[in-house]
């Protein structure tokens, strides 16, 4: 009988040592170094309409909303922009804390196109950027987001973009603050902006 009861005790012994060891070695981390783990801080230095070279640093003090994509794009482009143009109509007085920004993935085609006209015709605080191909991949690096060139017979120019149809919030600070994925609604994006100034 002692033996029996020596041999519970050793395993309810052993079992909570495997337990707490578990416990340390894989329960998620609770201080802040995971969420400093996650936080980036992207960044892009690429040309206006006019030649400047526009940078993330020039609007620190703002909230960014970014997005990439292409003046060819049939939908999820003019969708994404319609939106950012009802956020920055409803934001009304708060509208100068947050500068939207349209970087294009077809910089060639988009600087032919009119990429200036394109933006402002969804709102004019859209600011539209084109810069070199390796100024272009280096944004979308340091945003972690996917583009690339894809033959289309159907386009007049015999291709189409396919990228990553986030739209990116960037805080005052210039870190990466959240991703709503494409259809986010506007009032969704107004509340979620509305809830930081």
């Amino acid at each position: 009988m002692r033996l029996r009861s020596l041999q519970i005790i050793l395993w309810v012994a052993a079992t909570a040592a495997v337990l707490a060891f578990a416990a340390v070695r894989w329960w998620p981390a609770t201080d802040d170094t995971q969420a400093a783990a996650s936080v980036f801080t992207p960044a892009f230095a690429l040309a206006d309409s006019e030649g400047r070279i526009r940078t993330t640093d020039e609007f620190r003090g703002k909230f960014l909303l970014v997005f990439f994509g292409f003046t060819s794009c049939p939908d999820v482009c003019p969708t994404t922009l319609s939106e950012v143009a009802q956020v920055m109509d409803d934001l009304g007085s708060d509208a100068g804390s947050v500068q939207p920004v349209f970087i294009s993935i077809d910089p060639e085609r988009d600087r032919r196109l009119g990429l200036a006209d394109y933006t402002k015709a969804f709102h004019p605080a859209i600011l539209g950027l084109a810069g070199s191909e390796a100024e272009t991949q280096a944004a979308a690096a340091s945003f972690k987001i996917f583009y690339e060139r894809e033959a289309d017979t159907a386009s007049q120019d015999g291709y189409t973009m396919a990228h990553s149809p986030g739209l990116y919030l960037i805080g005052p600070d210039g870190a990466w603050l959240r991703q709503f994925t494409y259809g986010t609604p506007a009032a969704e994006i107004l509340s979620d902006l509305q809830s930081r100034l």
